[in-house]
């Protein structure tokens, strides 16, 4: 259950499910989803009647993909949203557990994500902080072979999905949480950066800095207000929350025109 009973609409498995195939929603097809439940309204079952929701409209032949990410499982200087004392720091990166698929939880993508997580069936790729998880007939290739030094790039899931026509839904946020804009962000020549966490090696527990391409969602409102004004994009009340479903690698493509030009700055940097 989510929100308080009576100020928000009550949804359940079925409403919900109904409220997602009214979209657009299909049967069949692969979808990445970017969610807040407390936009639904009062659900009935919570998160995991939601899940069952969107699998019920994806069918046994769909495939639902959610950011799994960890944003903790990274160096501490970089933190802000708490900071931490810079002499915890060398104590942080001695001691933060190694990313493991299996157990290290999601943070800062919802209570949704971390549900399809530890979902029967479901396949996790391997980023220690930007991974995505999978259920459905099409996981394994989409969460394969996800390249420490390549969070949200070609060598990501972003890419397999691109590849194979999935689409996004956007169920009750923002185009800020749209994932699909970093792999265009990838390949116009972003500058790079040091990135760390910790792994498990053949040597054990390792922290590790890999060099990678910066990313930001900086700007990605205004990129998604003006995507959503000149390309197709369905939209329409999922309970009580807002959703946009729209094709991941038309929005891809889009955002490589887009981003140059008005946001020049991360260019070459």
């Amino acid at each position: 259950m989510s929100t308080k009973p009576g100020s928000t609409p009550l949804c359940t498995r079925e409403s919900l499910a109904a409220d997602l195939r009214a979209i657009g929603l299909r049967s069949g097809e692969t979808v990445l989803v970017h969610s807040s439940l407390s936009s639904l309204g009062w659900v009935c079952g919570g998160p995991v009647a939601v899940v069952m929701a969107l699998l019920d409209v994806l069918g046994e032949d769909g495939t639902l993909v959610v950011p799994a990410h960890s944003a903790d499982n990274s160096d501490p200087a970089h933190w802000s949203n708490p900071p931490v004392p810079e002499e915890w720091w060398d104590r942080i990166r001695a001691s933060t557990p190694a990313f493991d698929p299996r157990t290290t939880r999601t943070l800062g993508v919802g209570v949704i994500p971390e549900t399809v997580r530890n979902w029967p069936g479901a396949l996790r790729s391997s980023h220690p902080q930007t991974s995505f998880a999978a259920v459905g007939p099409r996981a394994a290739a989409i969460v394969d072979s996800h390249a420490p030094d390549c969070r949200l790039g070609e060598r990501s899931p972003l890419a397999r999905l691109e590849e194979g026509a999935a689409r996004v839904l956007l169920l009750g946020t923002g185009f800020d949480s749209c994932t699909a804009f970093h792999l265009a962000e990838c390949r116009i020549a972003a500058p790079l950066t040091d990135n760390s966490f910790a792994i498990v090696t053949p040597h054990g527990r390792q922290w590790v800095t890999v060099r990678d391409t910066v990313i930001s969602s900086e700007r990605f409102d205004e990129l998604g207000a003006a995507y959503e004004k000149e390309r197709p994009v369905l939209r329409g009340a999922v309970g009580g929350a807002q959703a946009r479903l729209f094709d991941l690698a038309d929005a891809v493509a889009y955002a490589e025109s887009w981003l140059p030009v008005h946001r020049p700055e991360a260019d070459g940097i």
